[in-house]
């Protein structure tokens, strides 16, 4: 029983170290629902986005295989195109999705919308410094004390969603939000990626590839 309580501690300690500053990221997206972008999109891209980094992370599980941080960096890429092509589609994204309203009504049509994956992208962005946290933490886990921890993430995932959901109800925040939000979130975006690519360290790659050229001269 001790081992349970323990898994289920550290499940939430985690989670709640790790994924805090997606509040933010995810009261943004849901201030911005509306007929084409909706509700559903926002949980599934978030579900998605956050099992994709578990996935990256199941490896420290069967013995630490750790992807160099530089490279993880590349993901600051996605919220960087994804901040750029919302610049540049501004005007024209209301008369774009106009045709697809019926279209978004199935179930697979909602899973495989391209709104949901640019959610899970920018989630799988934002969250590349918890692979170097979920690495050594799966590693150390037992298979039972594993699939709690699990459990409690995608658990935890869903409350998080309800929370940012909530909180654009607060009349305050949700005047700001669907006042200002959709102005702001493509800059919110870009400065997130450059920020990921910045800390971390994928400038050295660039600096990696720049010797190799002079060595092949």
């Amino acid at each position: 029983m001790s081992e349970l309580v323990t898994a289920l501690l550290t499940g939430v300690t985690a989670f709640s170290a790790t994924n805090i500053d997606d509040m933010v990221l995810l009261t943004l997206f849901f201030s911005q629902v509306n007929a084409t972008f909706c509700r559903w999109h926002i949980v599934a891209g978030q579900y998605i986005g956050f099992a994709t980094l578990i996935i990256l992370s199941i490896p420290g599980f069967f013995g630490g295989l750790i992807v160099p941080r530089p490279l993880i960096g590349l993901f600051g890429l996605l919220p960087i195109l994804i901040g750029i092509k919302c610049l540049l589609n501004f005007e024209d994204a209301s008369e774009e999705n106009e045709g697809e309203t019926a279209h978004n009504n199935s179930f697979l049509a909602k899973l495989i919308n391209v709104q949901v994956y640019s959610v899970a992208a920018v989630t799988v962005a934002n969250g590349t410094d918890n692979i170097s946290i979920y690495l050594p933490l799966f590693a150390s886990s037992t298979w039972e004390s594993l699939l709690v921890i699990l459990c409690v993430f995608f658990l935890l995932v869903g409350v998080l969603c309800y929370a940012a959901y909530k909180l654009t109800h607060n009349k305050a925040i949700a005047l700001v939000m669907t006042g200002y939000g959709n102005k702001f979130m493509p800059f919110v975006l870009i400065a997130l990626g450059a920020f990921i690519v910045v800390d971390s360290g994928t400038l050295t790659l660039l600096n990696l590839f720049n010797g190799e050229i002079s060595l092949s001269l």
